[in-house]
């Protein structure tokens, strides 16, 4: 049986290239694929050589609703001062739509090596899951199934 939730058969550079160029934005480096589990994620960067990370999210997992709530949480989070990288906004949506696939534009953001027996680095790690929780307790979340 051929499963469609998991086809990115289509997925081409051209087809991320020119969804890319829908919003306006000039891709001026390769796309560098990054890690992830179910969807396809690439960083780049623009003709001002700013760097960007652009996530597709997995055909038929996600519907719409669902990828907007979580969007809306990480925009809450960052109002909450809780570093995170938050969907950029173009034409006052942070979901895009081109040739069938849902994706979103985000920052790219550096970060730091995680060292588990440092204690401060597991303190700081502690306050940020406090904090996050605090904002997800702020509204509750409707499109998304819930755990437990």
């Amino acid at each position: 049986m051929h499963d469609k939730a998991f086809t990115f058969q289509t997925l081409h550079p051209d087809t991320i290239i020119d969804g890319l160029f829908d919003l306006g934005m000039r891709v001026d480096s390769g796309l560098t694929p990054l890690n992830s589990y179910e969807n396809r994620v690439y960083q780049f960067q623009d003709e001002d050589r700013r760097r960007y990370v652009v996530k597709f999210y997995r055909p038929e997992r996600w519907s719409a609703q669902q990828i907007l709530e979580e969007h809306q949480f990480s925009l809450q989070l960052v109002q909450d001062e809780v570093p995170v990288a938050a969907p950029l906004s173009f034409n006052d949506s942070t979901l895009h739509q081109h040739q069938g696939f849902f994706f979103a534009v985000f920052p790219s953001l550096g970060g730091r090596q995680f060292e588990a027996d440092n204690l401060d680095q597991m303190e700081w790690v502690g306050r940020y899951l406090g904090r996050l929780h605090q904002t997800g307790r702020k509204q509750r979340f409707i499109a998304r199934p819930e755990i437990g």
